[in-house]
């Protein structure tokens, strides 16, 4: 029944895509369906996407907000226990919404008042507060990297690899709209009143829709997918990020229970109408002796014996042309004053170093990102960059790239590398990325050699 289902819903939006009206695919698919789950949603975007149908996730994307509307008042509700706690990440997220949803309610009334205002010696106030508002609106782009950083990484553990590639598709699109609109109002009074509420507009229309499919589509994937020990490793990851406009008050600990060999026994006791007794021996070995009307039968179970560590990550080992322990090659590592990646050969980001804290990197990396593909770790519109520089280097029509930018919000000047590694016959390893802010080098004058003598 439910993959009939999901060939239905995959059978009304391929009509979509081949042009049919939004009218009559809503009649077909009121007529189907009085409820559908966000899994039958990410199981069929999925389908539509990997099939023979031609549609693309460049086609998927453009129609976002139309699949969305198609959904609304149908997706069925899940709730799951302690989402609501402050700490919680679904709730964090949830907050997170409502204050952004407010900042924008703030920002229309100052634009309102702005083109209604006929004293002019107010209107620099004005702009004053637009554009406080308006960095206050721009936190969402650190709601969007928690969702993109550490959600879909988990969600594509899970085999829903589709939604997040087009949400983080429309994410980008957002940014760009948001960057558009704030140029305009910092261009104020220099460009007209209503192409600053145009591009605002326009930007909001987006951000409030992808609201809508964060809660009730994206949300609801992950609380029938995510087991409690995902919610757990997002809250922990989550500070690197930092949080859009609040913070959270209190953190969540959820209650563990864990079960001692005892309490184990009288869990599987309970409700057997065979008395039992047990005892463990000095060995460890643990005997349960069961009544029965027949006579007495014994169970035996002896633990295996805990083999000690094979490796020391403390012994000294050959490395290079020295000896280094796991332990001091890990040390240095860290200590290297860059950010370090390694993709290995088969494009899984496999490692990255420590050099700084989390909430300090310039491209910030966390343990839930490590096994990913690398083309899942960046936006889908770099993705044909990222496969044009790993197949350059895997082939070797390059050993190197270097890139650098300037990163105006951290004053930092960044100088970037990607490195074919190879081992000693010349066969491809992988991809070294390194990171470094370059500023510090840039800002060094003569002064500073006169100040050494």
């Amino acid at each position: 029944m439910a993959t009939e289902r999901i060939e239905v819903l995959k059978s009304i939006l391929l009509d979509l895509h081949n042009g049919a009206s939004a009218e009559s695919v809503q009649e077909l698919f009121n007529e189907h369906f009085a409820g559908v789950s966000a899994i039958e949603i990410s199981l069929m975007e999925h389908e539509l996407m990997n099939s023979d149908t031609g549609v693309t996730f460049e086609d998927v994307m453009s129609l976002c907000n139309v699949h969305a509307n198609l959904f609304k008042g149908a997706i069925q509700d899940v709730e799951v226990a302690d989402t609501d706690h402050p700490g919680h990440p679904v709730q964090i997220f949830k907050q997170e919404n409502l204050a952004l949803r407010a900042a924008l309610m703030r920002v229309r009334r100052l634009l309102s008042t702005y083109e209604s205002t006929e004293d002019e010696e107010l209107l620099p106030e004005i702009r004053k507060g637009l554009q406080r508002q308006l960095s206050l609106v721009g936190q969402f782009d650190i709601h969007y990297q928690r969702k993109e950083e550490l959600m879909f990484p988990i969600m594509e553990s899970y085999g829903h690899d589709s939604p997040p590639k087009v949400m983080w598709g429309v994410d980008d699109q957002i940014r760009d709209l948001f960057q558009e609109a704030k140029s305009a109002a910092e261009q104020l009074p220099d460009t007209s009143i209503e192409e600053v509420k145009d591009k605002f507009e326009t930007f909001a229309a987006e951000f409030e829709a992808m609201i809508f499919k964060e809660e009730s589509i994206l949300l609801m994937i992950l609380l029938e997918s995510f087991t409690q020990d995902d919610w757990l490793k997002i809250a922990e990851e989550s500070d690197a990020y930092g949080y859009a406009i609040i913070k959270p008050t209190e953190k969540w600990i959820p209650a563990r229970h864990s079960f001692s060999e005892e309490e184990a026994g009288d869990a599987a006791d309970e409700g057997s109408e065979a008395p039992a007794s047990g005892e463990q021996a000095s060995d460890g070995r643990f005997e349960q002796v069961i009544d029965t009307p027949d006579g007495q039968v014994t169970i035996s179970f002896k633990p295996k014996e805990k083999k000690e560590q094979a490796f020391n990550r403390d012994s000294q080992q050959p490395f290079g042309h020295g000896y280094l322990s796991v332990a001091e090659a890990n040390l240095i590592l860290d200590h290297l004053p860059m950010e370090i990646t390694f993709v290995n050969k088969d494009d899984i980001f496999q490692y990255y170093n420590d050099s700084v804290p989390a909430d300090e990197m310039i491209f910030k990396r966390t343990p839930s990102q490590i096994g990913r593909n690398v083309e899942l770790c960046h936006p889908p519109k770099f993705l044909d960059k990222v496969r044009r520089i790993f197949k350059a280097l895997r082939e070797r029509e390059r050993d190197k790239f270097e890139m650098w930018f300037k990163s105006e919000s951290r004053g930092k000047f960044v100088h970037v590398t990607y490195a074919a590694v190879r081992d000693e016959a010349g066969e491809f390893q992988g991809v070294l990325e390194y990171v470094q802010d370059i500023q510090p080098f840039r800002d060094i004058n003569s002064d500073f050699y006169r100040d050494l003598d």
